[in-house]
């Protein structure tokens, strides 16, 4: 009685104040399974997030869905309904985040991802207006490719894409905009991540001798079809995306993958770009700050992805603070609001402007040709 008492009189007095609940963060990264070369430089780079932003603190819960879409569902409604998170960002992959989109749009929490897919975000409807996401749209660098292919030459152009969402987002973009520009596409193949073997799809696809091939996958199972290739005596172009970009690929392909183009955000080749680069210099800082946790050439595309998540949340949350606090509905209402009106948000990856159509907001400062020679990155001017 005499605790209740005291409770009661320091209320009265004005002596007890009941700070803002912590922003809590939901974070969902395929750190293993067959896209885990991706999603670990995600999960490190949540660890070099801010603990506080615009004076709150911040809490980050980080889960691992394994590559699995079913995992993805239930730590998205774990996140959500037991953790009750502001927002979520993630996941690694295109099918996962594709899963995610619903969840998050009935629990009326925004959502960043850290896929590529254009669909994740396009069109902007009653559920994708909760959604956003930092990778560039697999529109922008097809349009890219294109453009390479169309410059050296290539009439004829053969494709083999992950058999998922992301494969086929890849395959409804690139082949537009191929037959736009042209080149005709003489065959059309998909294969799993998880598989051992793509011969029989490659051996169809050199049967129709195309001037260069497109491989549609990401992280080291993109190295299968191009081993094949090369095993096989393919001797023209051989284009991957930017699903790829990372040191764990080159490890895996090895010499294989000599020659080889891809658009890359300016992450990948940062130190290369010329100082007129708008984004060059945040590109740096991240750089800078991943390789002081884990040595130099650690780096990696996929955290960059995470990096420029975490610059969304930093930029939108001041403006969110001002209609309501942490753990409410019109704190993540807000959130969702300070996002769609990111402007001039200069990041790792590009410069942000968000729209009430555009949930990317990246244009073509986005990105840039690469070639693999001696084993490395080369920007391509």
């Amino acid at each position: 009685m005499r605790m209740k008492s005291l409770v009661a009189a320091l209320l009265s007095a004005g002596v007890v104040t009941f700070a803002y609940a912590d922003i809590t963060v939901g974070v969902l990264v395929s750190a293993t399974g067959p896209a885990a070369s991706l999603g670990i430089p995600e999960k490190n780079t949540f660890a070099l997030m801010p603990t506080t932003i615009a004076g709150e603190k911040v809490k980050y819960i980080v889960l691992d869905d394994a590559s699995d879409t079913t995992t993805a569902v239930k730590n998205t409604r774990k996140l959500l309904t037991e953790d009750k998170v502001d927002v979520i960002m993630g996941s690694t992959i295109t099918p996962n985040s594709l899963a995610m989109v619903d969840i998050a749009a009935e629990a009326e929490t925004p959502m960043i991802s850290m896929a590529a897919s254009a669909r994740i975000v396009d069109p902007v409807d009653a559920k994708r207006r909760w959604v956003f996401k930092t990778p560039q749209n697999d529109v922008q660098m097809s349009t890219a490719i294109t453009e390479h292919m169309n410059n050296s030459g290539v009439k004829t152009v053969a494709f083999i894409g992950f058999s998922d969402a992301y494969g086929e987002g890849w395959w409804q973009e690139f082949s537009k905009i191929a037959e736009v520009r042209k080149m005709k596409v003489v065959a059309s193949e998909r294969f799993n991540r998880a598989d051992t073997s793509v011969t029989g799809q490659i051996l169809k696809i050199m049967s129709t001798n195309p001037d260069a091939i497109l491989i549609a996958g990401s992280g080291t199972p993109a190295a299968l079809p191009q081993k094949t290739l090369k095993e096989k005596g393919y001797k023209g172009k051989i284009y991957q995306t930017h699903g790829v970009a990372n040191n764990d690929f080159l490890r895996v392909c090895g010499k294989d993958c000599e020659g080889t183009f891809l658009p890359a955000g300016p992450v990948l080749v940062a130190a290369q770009l010329p100082d007129s680069n708008p984004v060059k210099k945040s590109a740096l800082e991240y750089i800078a700050k991943y390789e002081k946790a884990h040595g130099p050439g650690s780096v990696s595309t996929f955290g960059a992805h995470a990096w420029d998540a975490g610059l969304l949340l930093a930029n939108a949350v001041p403006a969110a603070l001002k209609k309501g606090k942490p753990g409410s509905k019109e704190f993540r209402a807000a959130l969702r609001d300070a996002l769609e009106g990111t402007k001039n948000l200069y990041a790792a990856h590009g410069v942000f402007n968000m729209t009430a159509t555009d949930h990317l907001g990246l244009d073509q400062r986005s990105r840039v040709m690469v070639k693999i020679e001696g084993g490395k990155w080369v920007a391509q001017k």
